[in-house]
């Protein structure tokens, strides 16, 4: 992981009836930022030898692999996850298997990573002690109500404000800064949701003691089970760090918004048995609503120095695989960009090349997480065309490497579509981006500044990473 200080204050909660206004030297960043993206965030700040302050509202810290693997974290990542081998696709209301894939060396060779599952309270606990450990100190408790782009400063709960240079907004589709870029592009924000979504955890303890349930565990093969059906579809999968199994189903929007269990219980209905066994299983499900996000058109508001990242920038459906790695793929190239930071001249540059470097990523990303969503329940047809084409793929197995592998062709045949956009999503090296971008264009630029500087110094700026987390 990058060298680098952070600093803060984690006794605001202390202070919470002084008017205060703090002002930050150069060289300083303040990070009032969403849980799991605080340590890209950082990692940004250490590269560009920034010192920073993180914010958080949470009063506690809970307890795209490839990303954290470069940053030395796969010992931790290691000690909280599993990795998958392979998946089932089956049919929701009957349980007929439609067909696997196999994720092989070589695939996991071709896709620059491995497909682990963990909590995502582990993934914060980790890298907040990660950060920690290398210097940080978080301030907790900090709720960001408001923010000023010409002055670019944040207040807080406690009345407090904080200045900077530079705001990055990563408080998420829900928070304080997008609506602020909403309202300048006269852009309206999603009101009516067509989908909900469904989640909950299942120790593994209880899965493994039911009949009808423990093939979900095999010790030999880590999977996950996707079942496509008819306007409804569930993904299941074992999970590291405290054993369990996640349990994700989507559905057109129903009524049940104050009342997720009764939704969950009439949602299992119409499944197969040995999934609406697990219903019993599930104490406390959590239900979210699934909106077709618009998109941003700039990410930037008009002074360039407010910019949005993570989901308030691209929001994706809850539950997506994509949708923590995202925020993460944010950070490695903020990371990157803000390493060859020498002057603030440099920051609007910065923050519209990452725009220029993620939007087409994310924007690829949304439509394949959003593409599996509908396919995956699509509602019945009389052909049935979606389950047949994969039944039938499944029956010609001399002609897949891996059996009756449904994406990995051989020979000298064309590559399935569904295995190109795999590696496609999982192939992506969010570094190497923003390093060819560095050598592309980001060099002669910096030259072309230094040499407008007739001051004989450079002065670094301040910035704000800022998000209000819900």
């Amino acid at each position: 992981m990058p060298s680098g200080h952070l600093a803060g204050d984690n006794n605001s909660n202390n202070n919470n009836n002084k008017q205060t206004s703090e002002t930050f030297d150069p060289c300083q960043l303040l990070v009032t930022t969403k849980k799991k993206e605080k340590v890209a965030k950082h990692n940004a700040a250490k590269q560009a030898k920034l010192t920073v302050v993180v914010v958080e509202r949470e009063k506690e810290i809970g307890q795209s692999d490839n990303i954290l693997y470069r940053w030395n974290l796969e010992p931790e990542v290691s000690a909280v996850a599993v990795k998958l081998k392979q998946i089932q696709i089956s049919r929701l209301e009957t349980g007929d298997r439609l067909g696997d894939h196999y994720w092989d060396d070589e695939a996991l060779r071709e896709t620059q990573g491995e497909f682990l599952f963990g909590h995502l309270a582990d993934l914060r606990k980790m890298m907040y002690d990660v950060a920690v450990g290398q210097g940080a100190t978080v301030r907790l408790g900090a709720t960001a109500v408001s923010f000023d782009p010409e002055r670019r400063a944040v207040a807080f709960d406690s009345g407090g404000t904080l200045t900077a240079d530079v705001i990055i907004g990563a408080d998420g589709v829900f928070g304080l800064i997008r609506p602020i870029l909403l309202a300048e592009q006269n852009i309206e924000e999603a009101t009516t949701p067509p989908l909900c979504m469904y989640s909950a955890i299942i120790p593994r303890a209880l899965v493994e003691n039911d009949p009808q349930s423990k093939h979900f565990y095999d010790p030999k093969v880590i999977s996950m089970f996707s079942f496509f059906g008819n306007n409804q579809s569930v993904i299941s999968h074992p999970t590291g760090g405290a054993p369990s199994f996640t349990f994700t189903l989507y559905r057109p929007w129903d009524e049940f918004e104050n009342s997720p269990a009764d939704g969950m219980r009439v949602a299992l209905q119409s499944v197969c048995p040995r999934l609406r066994n697990l219903g019993p299983l599930i104490e406390q499900p959590r239900r979210f609503s699934v909106y077709a996000h618009p998109a941003l058109e700039d990410w930037l508001d008009g002074t360039g120095r407010l910019v949005v990242v993570g989901g308030a920038a691209h929001p994706i459906p809850p539950g997506s695989t994509q949708q923590y790695a995202m925020g993460l793929e944010d950070g490695a190239v903020l990371a990157k960009l803000f390493s060859h930071l020498a002057t603030d001249s440099q920051i609007t540059d910065f923050l519209y090349a990452f725009q220029e470097l993620r939007q087409p990523r994310t924007e690829s990303v949304l439509a394949s997480e959003t593409g599996i969503i509908h396919y995956m329940g699509m509602p019945n047809c009389p052909d049935q065309a979606r389950d047949q084409a994969m039944q039938a793929v499944a029956l010609t197995q001399a002609k897949y490497k891996s059996g009756d592998d449904l994406f990995v062709y051989s020979g000298d045949e064309e590559e399935s579509a569904e295995w190109a956009e795999i590696k496609t999503v999982f192939g992506y090296d969010a570094e190497d981006e923003a390093d060819n971008w560095w050598v592309t264009w980001g060099r002669l630029r910096a030259r072309s500044l230094e040499n407008e500087d007739t001051r004989g110094t450079r002065k670094l700026p301040t910035a704000t990473f800022s998000a209000h987390v819900p």
